[in-house]
């Protein structure tokens, strides 16, 4: 069985910020890894070239399929920065009713810029997700 495209890499978070050109959206990931790493009490990784990723647990599909992934990250995407919300965002309607503008996918928050968040509501969003997460840490 192949193992996931996306693996940690050993790329700095200082380089990655670095290497987002536009200043707000740079800004508003340094943002993210703060609040993610207070949250998880872990360091970033970088995984492949895009996404910045904290703690780790393990999965495993249906199919015998299984690796790692962050337990939360962010990747700034085009469009969006996109945030990395496991186990995605069921019995968290009225967190998502407070937070501000954003889209979701499963396990995916679509934000333009942290300017039009709540970032209270935020950071419960995140150490909700870690938290749930917590019996299928990988230490």
């Amino acid at each position: 069985m192949s193992e996931a495209k996306t693996q940690p890499t050993k790329t700095t978070l200082k380089e990655f910020l670095a290497a987002v050109v536009d200043p707000s959206r740079r800004a508003d990931c340094a943002t993210m890894a703060r609040l993610m790493q207070q949250a998880t009490g872990e360091k970033a990784v970088v995984w492949g070239s895009s996404i910045v990723g904290f703690g780790r647990y393990r999965y495993r599909y249906a199919s015998g399929r299984e690796g790692d992934w962050p337990i939360v990250g962010f990747a700034p995407r085009k469009n969006d920065l996109t945030l990395y919300i496991m186990p995605g965002f069921d019995k968290r309607e009225d967190l998502l009713a407070a937070l501000g503008k954003h889209k979701t996918g499963k396990s995916c928050l679509y934000i333009k810029s942290l300017a039009g968040i709540d970032m209270a509501v935020l950071v419960q969003l995140i150490e909700r997700s870690v938290e749930a997460m917590e019996p299928q840490r990988v230490r």
